[in-house]
This record gives C-alpha cells, structure tokens and sequence, in this order.
C-alpha cells in the first residue's frame, strides 16, 4: 500500500533580547552551568514576573512577517507538567489567546510552489537543559540540568499539518530561519539551540482524508536532521503498519549518529497540561496603531530582496536565492553593488571562492576580513586587466587571510597581469616548440589541443599572462605552421 506522509512543525526561536522574558537575567549564549539564574526564574517561592515589553514587539514583527493577523487582546497561561528542566513545574505559555494567528508562509520543492498555514504563533519561556552523560539522551546513564537557559524568551510557531515531506519541511524552517534573522529578532543558530524544531508525523494511505496516529520527534536542531528525522519516521511508520503493528502515539528522539529516532515516552494530550490563566500577569491589549507602526519598520524580507536581485540584477532565481538565505550575505552582497562591481561578477565570486574561505573558516560575511569595497576594487582590477581571473583567486585568499587592500597585494606579490605582447610571443613560441604532439593534434583538428598549449603559457607565466593575448598569439603562430 502507498501512503502519504503528513507533518506539521512546531518551530521554537529564542528572541535575542538582553534579559530574559520575566525576569533581568542575561540571555547570553554558553556561561558556566546555572550562572544566568535568579529567583524568578528558577521559581522560588515569592517571586514575581515582570513581562519584557521588547518580546511582544518581536512577537507581532514575526506575525506579520508571517501574514498572520495579530491578536489584540491575549494573555499568558500555565501549562503544567512536571520534568527536571522545568524548575517551577509549569511554563509560563500562551494557551487559547495567543498573540498571532492564522498565518501563511510558501516553500518552493521541485520547481511546485505550495502554501503552509500556519496555526498560531505563541509568546512562552524557555525551559531549562538536560546535560547528558551519552550522546543522546537514549543512551546516558545520567543527566544534570543547567537552568542558564530558563525564561530566555521564546515564540513558537505552530504549522498546520500541510507538510508532506522531509523535503518541504526542510525548506520550510530555513525560510523562517532567515525571516527571523532579517528582522533582527533572533541570530537562528540552529546549533546553538537557538531555533530548533518539533515535528508532528503521521501516514495515511493515499487518497485518505483522515489523519493518521502521529508521533512527535522533539528538539531537532539542524536542517539536516529534521529532513532525515521526518524521512525516518514516515518509513518507520509504513514498515510498522505493513507488518499488522499499531502506531503509538508517542514522543520520540532523533539520534543523529545513527540516523534512527528512538522512544522516550507516551505523548501527552493537551488536556494533560491543565492550562489555566497565569495569575500573575495581566491579559496583554495591543495597540492597532502599534501594530502599525512595527509593520510600517519591517525590513525587506527574503522574498522580497531576492525578487529585487533577479529585476534589479538579472540574476538567476537559484544565485539570487543563495544569496538572499542569510541577511548577512545579502547586505554584503549589496555593498559590493553599491561599492561600484558588476552586480553577476560579485555574484559569482560571493557565491564561489568567498563562500568557500567564509564556510571553512566557520565564520559569516559579516565576520570575513574581505571588506565589501575590497572585493569590488579586486573585481575592478580583473575588469581594467590588471590581473587575470586566475591570479583573482590567489588575491582573494591573501584578502581573507590579511584583510589588506588587493592593489597592495598585487604589488607586494609582484602579480601584475603580463599585458606586453612581445614578452607574451617568446612564451608562446617556446611552449609551441617543446610539445609538438599537441601542435600536431591541433593541426589535425582536434579542437581540444590548443586548451592544453593555453594552459602551459599560463603555467610558465605563473598565470601571469593575459589570457587574451595568449589565445590570440597561439592561434596566430599555430596557422602559421
């Protein structure tokens, strides 16, 4: 039997606030274990919540980024349950008022563009991190908690079950990866924690309108593994069926190292958590005229920048994509532009030789010691014959190594491009005399020949000569023959 995979995600991002969401703790990534602590948040008797206003603007600009409508009036909940990383015994969440609803957002698979509704987005607390002694947490015989994590602000979006692969699912947290770093809200550093997914999986056979009985595979952190993770368990599913097994509804793992998810528990109806309103805060009522005004500052999203790069730039949809996935290589890229470069020539050296020093080296553009008007100045020199394409790529690194100027390079390095025609011929002439097999390929048609001859002026130049000259002196002598 066929069946069809059904998924929806619930996406948690942790908002890059300074404090955290009810108490003035640090939000800090790393520190020593428990050291980003205080009374409030560990839940000591006594204490109270003060709600961080910069949260509910972060939590409407995602909602509109997101085309959902924004709820007006909303409030904070108690979903209770009880598990070593939650020191208060419930988390401070939003239940049946939550401050966004009925979004959308489109992910593009296979060149088939399809709408994925989304439910609800909700303002919560983090909770705190269990600290295993294993890989996993299948596999540890012991676990401490580390509570840094506790009340960081968090907003969780929560997908329709419109996804039907691991594929689209992929697709679909990298574009809210990157709408969430465009606004400025959150960095999206998956392997920081700082977003992360749970999905919701079950099959059906094909033509059934009836959910299946899903599972929940919790806390994936990296676009890799919810692809895989979702692939596993829809195939999981299909083989348990198959073979007369029923499916359990049940929270599940995913071990990375084995590409397998794993048990950890019966998974909870939503009734289990007994929410009730948070009694310490009062119901939140926003503005219109706020909501407004934050629409109104909304920065140019990823959609819509990579459209402005194929009108503006005619480039492709696949390098205006790549550039657009990250607002750092998008804004990096737009300052090469406006620093003078060919908007298809910096393309292709940011999406080439720059992107493979920037990922190497595990840093992002922002971090590269290339500036933007740099790259545009060494485009430039390829542009005014300077230096050829070739000894472009020796100039980058000695850039991203030194952060210095590429004129200085080049002249420190004595890479000035060979423009001289006569210094270029006795070249050519010597490298026509020492390989007369390919002179007589040539002669004899085969096309590829002169290729080859090409390359060994390139090489006894030191990739110096201009590559036009050369083309021109080769053809000229080898006809002459």
């Amino acid at each position: 039997m066929k069946y069809e995979t059904v998924v929806g995600l619930e996406v948690h991002t942790e908002l890059k606030t300074n404090s955290k969401i009810f108490c003035s703790c640090t939000t800090a990534f790393g520190g020593d274990h428990n050291t980003h602590v205080c009374p409030t948040c560990l839940g000591l008797p006594g204490t109270m919540p003060v709600f961080n206003q910069k949260v509910l603007e972060y939590a409407i600009k995602v909602g509109l980024a997101l085309n959902c409508e924004i709820v007006l009036f909303n409030k904070f909940d108690r979903k209770n349950y009880y598990y070593p990383d939650l020191p208060k015994n419930w988390q401070t969440s939003q239940f049946d008022l939550p401050i966004c609803v009925n979004g959308h957002l489109d992910v593009e698979v296979n060149g088939e563009t399809r709408r994925i509704r989304i439910n609800r987005i909700h303002m919560e607390e983090d909770a705190g991190k269990l600290v295993h002694s294993g890989a996993t947490i299948s596999s540890s015989d012991s676990s401490n908690v580390d509570y840094n994590r506790t009340g960081v602000p968090l907003l969780e979006i929560v997908s329709e079950p419109d996804l039907r692969s691991g594929e689209e699912a992929r697709q679909y947290v990298d574009k809210i990866r990157a709408i969430v770093q465009y606004l400025g809200v959150s960095d999206g550093r998956m392997e920081e924690g700082s977003l992360r997914c749970d999905a919701n999986i079950s099959i059906r056979p094909v033509g059934e309108t009836k959910l299946g009985t899903k599972t929940e595979i919790k806390n994936m952190n990296s676009l890799t593994g919810i692809q895989k993770g979702i692939e596993y368990e829809a195939l999981r599913q299909a083989e348990a069926l198959e073979d007369g097994e029923t499916i359990v509804q049940e929270t599940r793992t995913w071990d990375d190292s084995k590409g397998i998810t794993l048990s950890m528990r019966k998974k909870e109806k939503e009734n289990d958590y007994r929410f009730f309103p948070e009694p310490d805060l009062v119901p939140i009522v926003v503005d219109p005229n706020y909501v407004e005004e934050i629409r109104q500052s909304l920065p140019e999203l990823p959609e819509a920048k990579q459209q402005r790069f194929m009108e503006a730039y005619g480039l492709s949809s696949e390098d205006a994509r790549t550039l657009t996935s990250q607002r750092a290589t998008a804004d990096y890229f737009d300052a090469v532009v406006e620093a003078g470069a060919d908007a298809k020539t910096a393309s292709n050296w940011i999406i080439g030789d720059l992107a493979k020093l920037v990922n190497d080296a595990n840093i992002s553009y922002a971090d590269s010691k290339v500036q933007p008007e740099q790259l545009a100045a060494m485009i430039s020199l390829i542009e005014k014959g300077t230096i050829s394409g070739k000894i472009a790529k020796q100039v980058i690194v000695k850039m991203f190594e030194t952060g210095k100027n590429p004129d200085k390079i080049v002249e420190e390095e004595g890479l000035v491009q060979i423009t001289d025609t006569g210094a270029i011929e006795e070249i050519v002439k010597q490298i026509i005399a020492d390989n007369p097999k390919s002179v007589e390929d040539f002669k004899s048609g085969k096309g590829k020949a002169i290729g080859f001859l090409v390359g060994q002026v390139m090489r006894a130049s030191k990739g110096k000569a201009n590559p036009g000259v050369v083309n021109e002196l080769l053809e000229k002598h080898l006809q002459a023959l």
